[in-house]
């Protein structure tokens, strides 16, 4: 059997332990400069697993992350940040990681292997159609997350697999297969390093796909973020006056408004009521461009 690209000894690593602190500094760099290069030849599968993974969240259905170790706490990182940034609904989001709560403070190799925990963990969420399980697993043959996968599928949920070798068992069944060909770790077998870099960015981008599809983003800009704290109500306030075309000063008097629900402030910064913004994202189902051109339309 072929060793894994993820196995492999890199070129340059020999006698790293000899080596300067800068020199060894600069050689990991470039490692995670590759390992991020590499997601460029994903981007077809990405796109579709964002895509699975809209259209799960759209339906009301939820995100399943199942994942052991290093990609685990990708998927974890991942997840966390989808509600605050996105105002995705916590509920929609769930990671199974192998080892449960206990590996974010021991994180034990033992666990990964034990995919009657996995199929257990899946089973007790009932998944079905309108949800979606992406499964990480930078070896591709990890026990945990392929048991989640083949789980879930048997459910009737959607199926992304992750992984940084070719032909990994856990492309065997899934909706969407990513392989993200990172070249060889500077320390073998590290997957916490380049794979990790790699997997965290596939995750970035299929999430944030995810969350232009469901019209969380408006030019750039997180329309859907819960401003919670005052760092994101002055950026709260920045784009309601940017995409509004109106004062920061408007836009804070509008925010107060809607309670701060940055959409309903931007049509309201452009003359409506707060009824009406609450009208017309519903009628366009939260998506601010068509509600604007139709506020617009009116008043004209």
């Amino acid at each position: 059997m072929a060793q894994r690209q993820t196995e492999q000894l890199h070129a340059d690593a020999k006698e790293i332990d000899l080596r300067s602190d800068l020199d060894i500094a600069s050689l990991l760099a470039r490692g995670q400069a590759d390992a991020a290069a590499s997601v460029e030849q994903a981007i077809s599968t990405i796109a579709q697993a964002g895509a699975l993974a809209a259209n799960a969240v759209g339906n009301g259905g939820r995100l399943i992350y199942a994942a052991a170790g290093s990609s685990g706490l990708m998927a974890l990182a991942d997840s966390l940040e989808l509600p605050g940034t996105y105002g995705i609904s916590s509920n929609q989001i769930v990671v199974l990681m192998a080892g449960g709560a206990e590996a974010l403070v021991n994180m034990r190799g033992g666990p990964e292997d034990d995919g009657a925990a996995a199929r257990e963990a899946v089973l007790a969420l009932n998944p079905g159609p309108n949800d979606c399980l992406i499964a990480l697993t930078a070896s591709g043959s990890t026990p945990y997350p392929i048991e989640a996968v083949r789980a879930a599928r048997a459910q009737g949920a959607a199926t992304v697999g992750i992984s940084n070798n070719a032909g990994a068992a856990i492309f065997d069944g899934v909706d969407v297969a990513v392989h993200l060909p990172t070249p060889a770790e500077v320390i073998a077998g590290s997957t916490r390093m380049g794979a990790g870099t790699a997997q965290k960015i596939a995750l970035n981008m299929i999430s944030t796909i995810m969350a232009v599809r469901l019209g969380h983003v408006h030019d750039g800009y997180m329309v859907n973020v819960v401003a919670d704290n005052d760092k994101l109500r002055d950026r709260a306030r920045g784009m309601v006056a940017a995409i509004a075309e109106v004062s920061v000063e408007k836009a804070g008097e509008a925010l107060g408004l809607t309670d701060g629900a940055v959409k309903a402030a931007i049509l309201v910064a452009k003359g409506a009521d707060t009824d009406r913004a609450a009208q017309l994202l519903a009628q366009h189902n939260g998506f601010l461009r068509p509600a604007l051109a139709e506020l617009a339309a009116a008043q004209t």
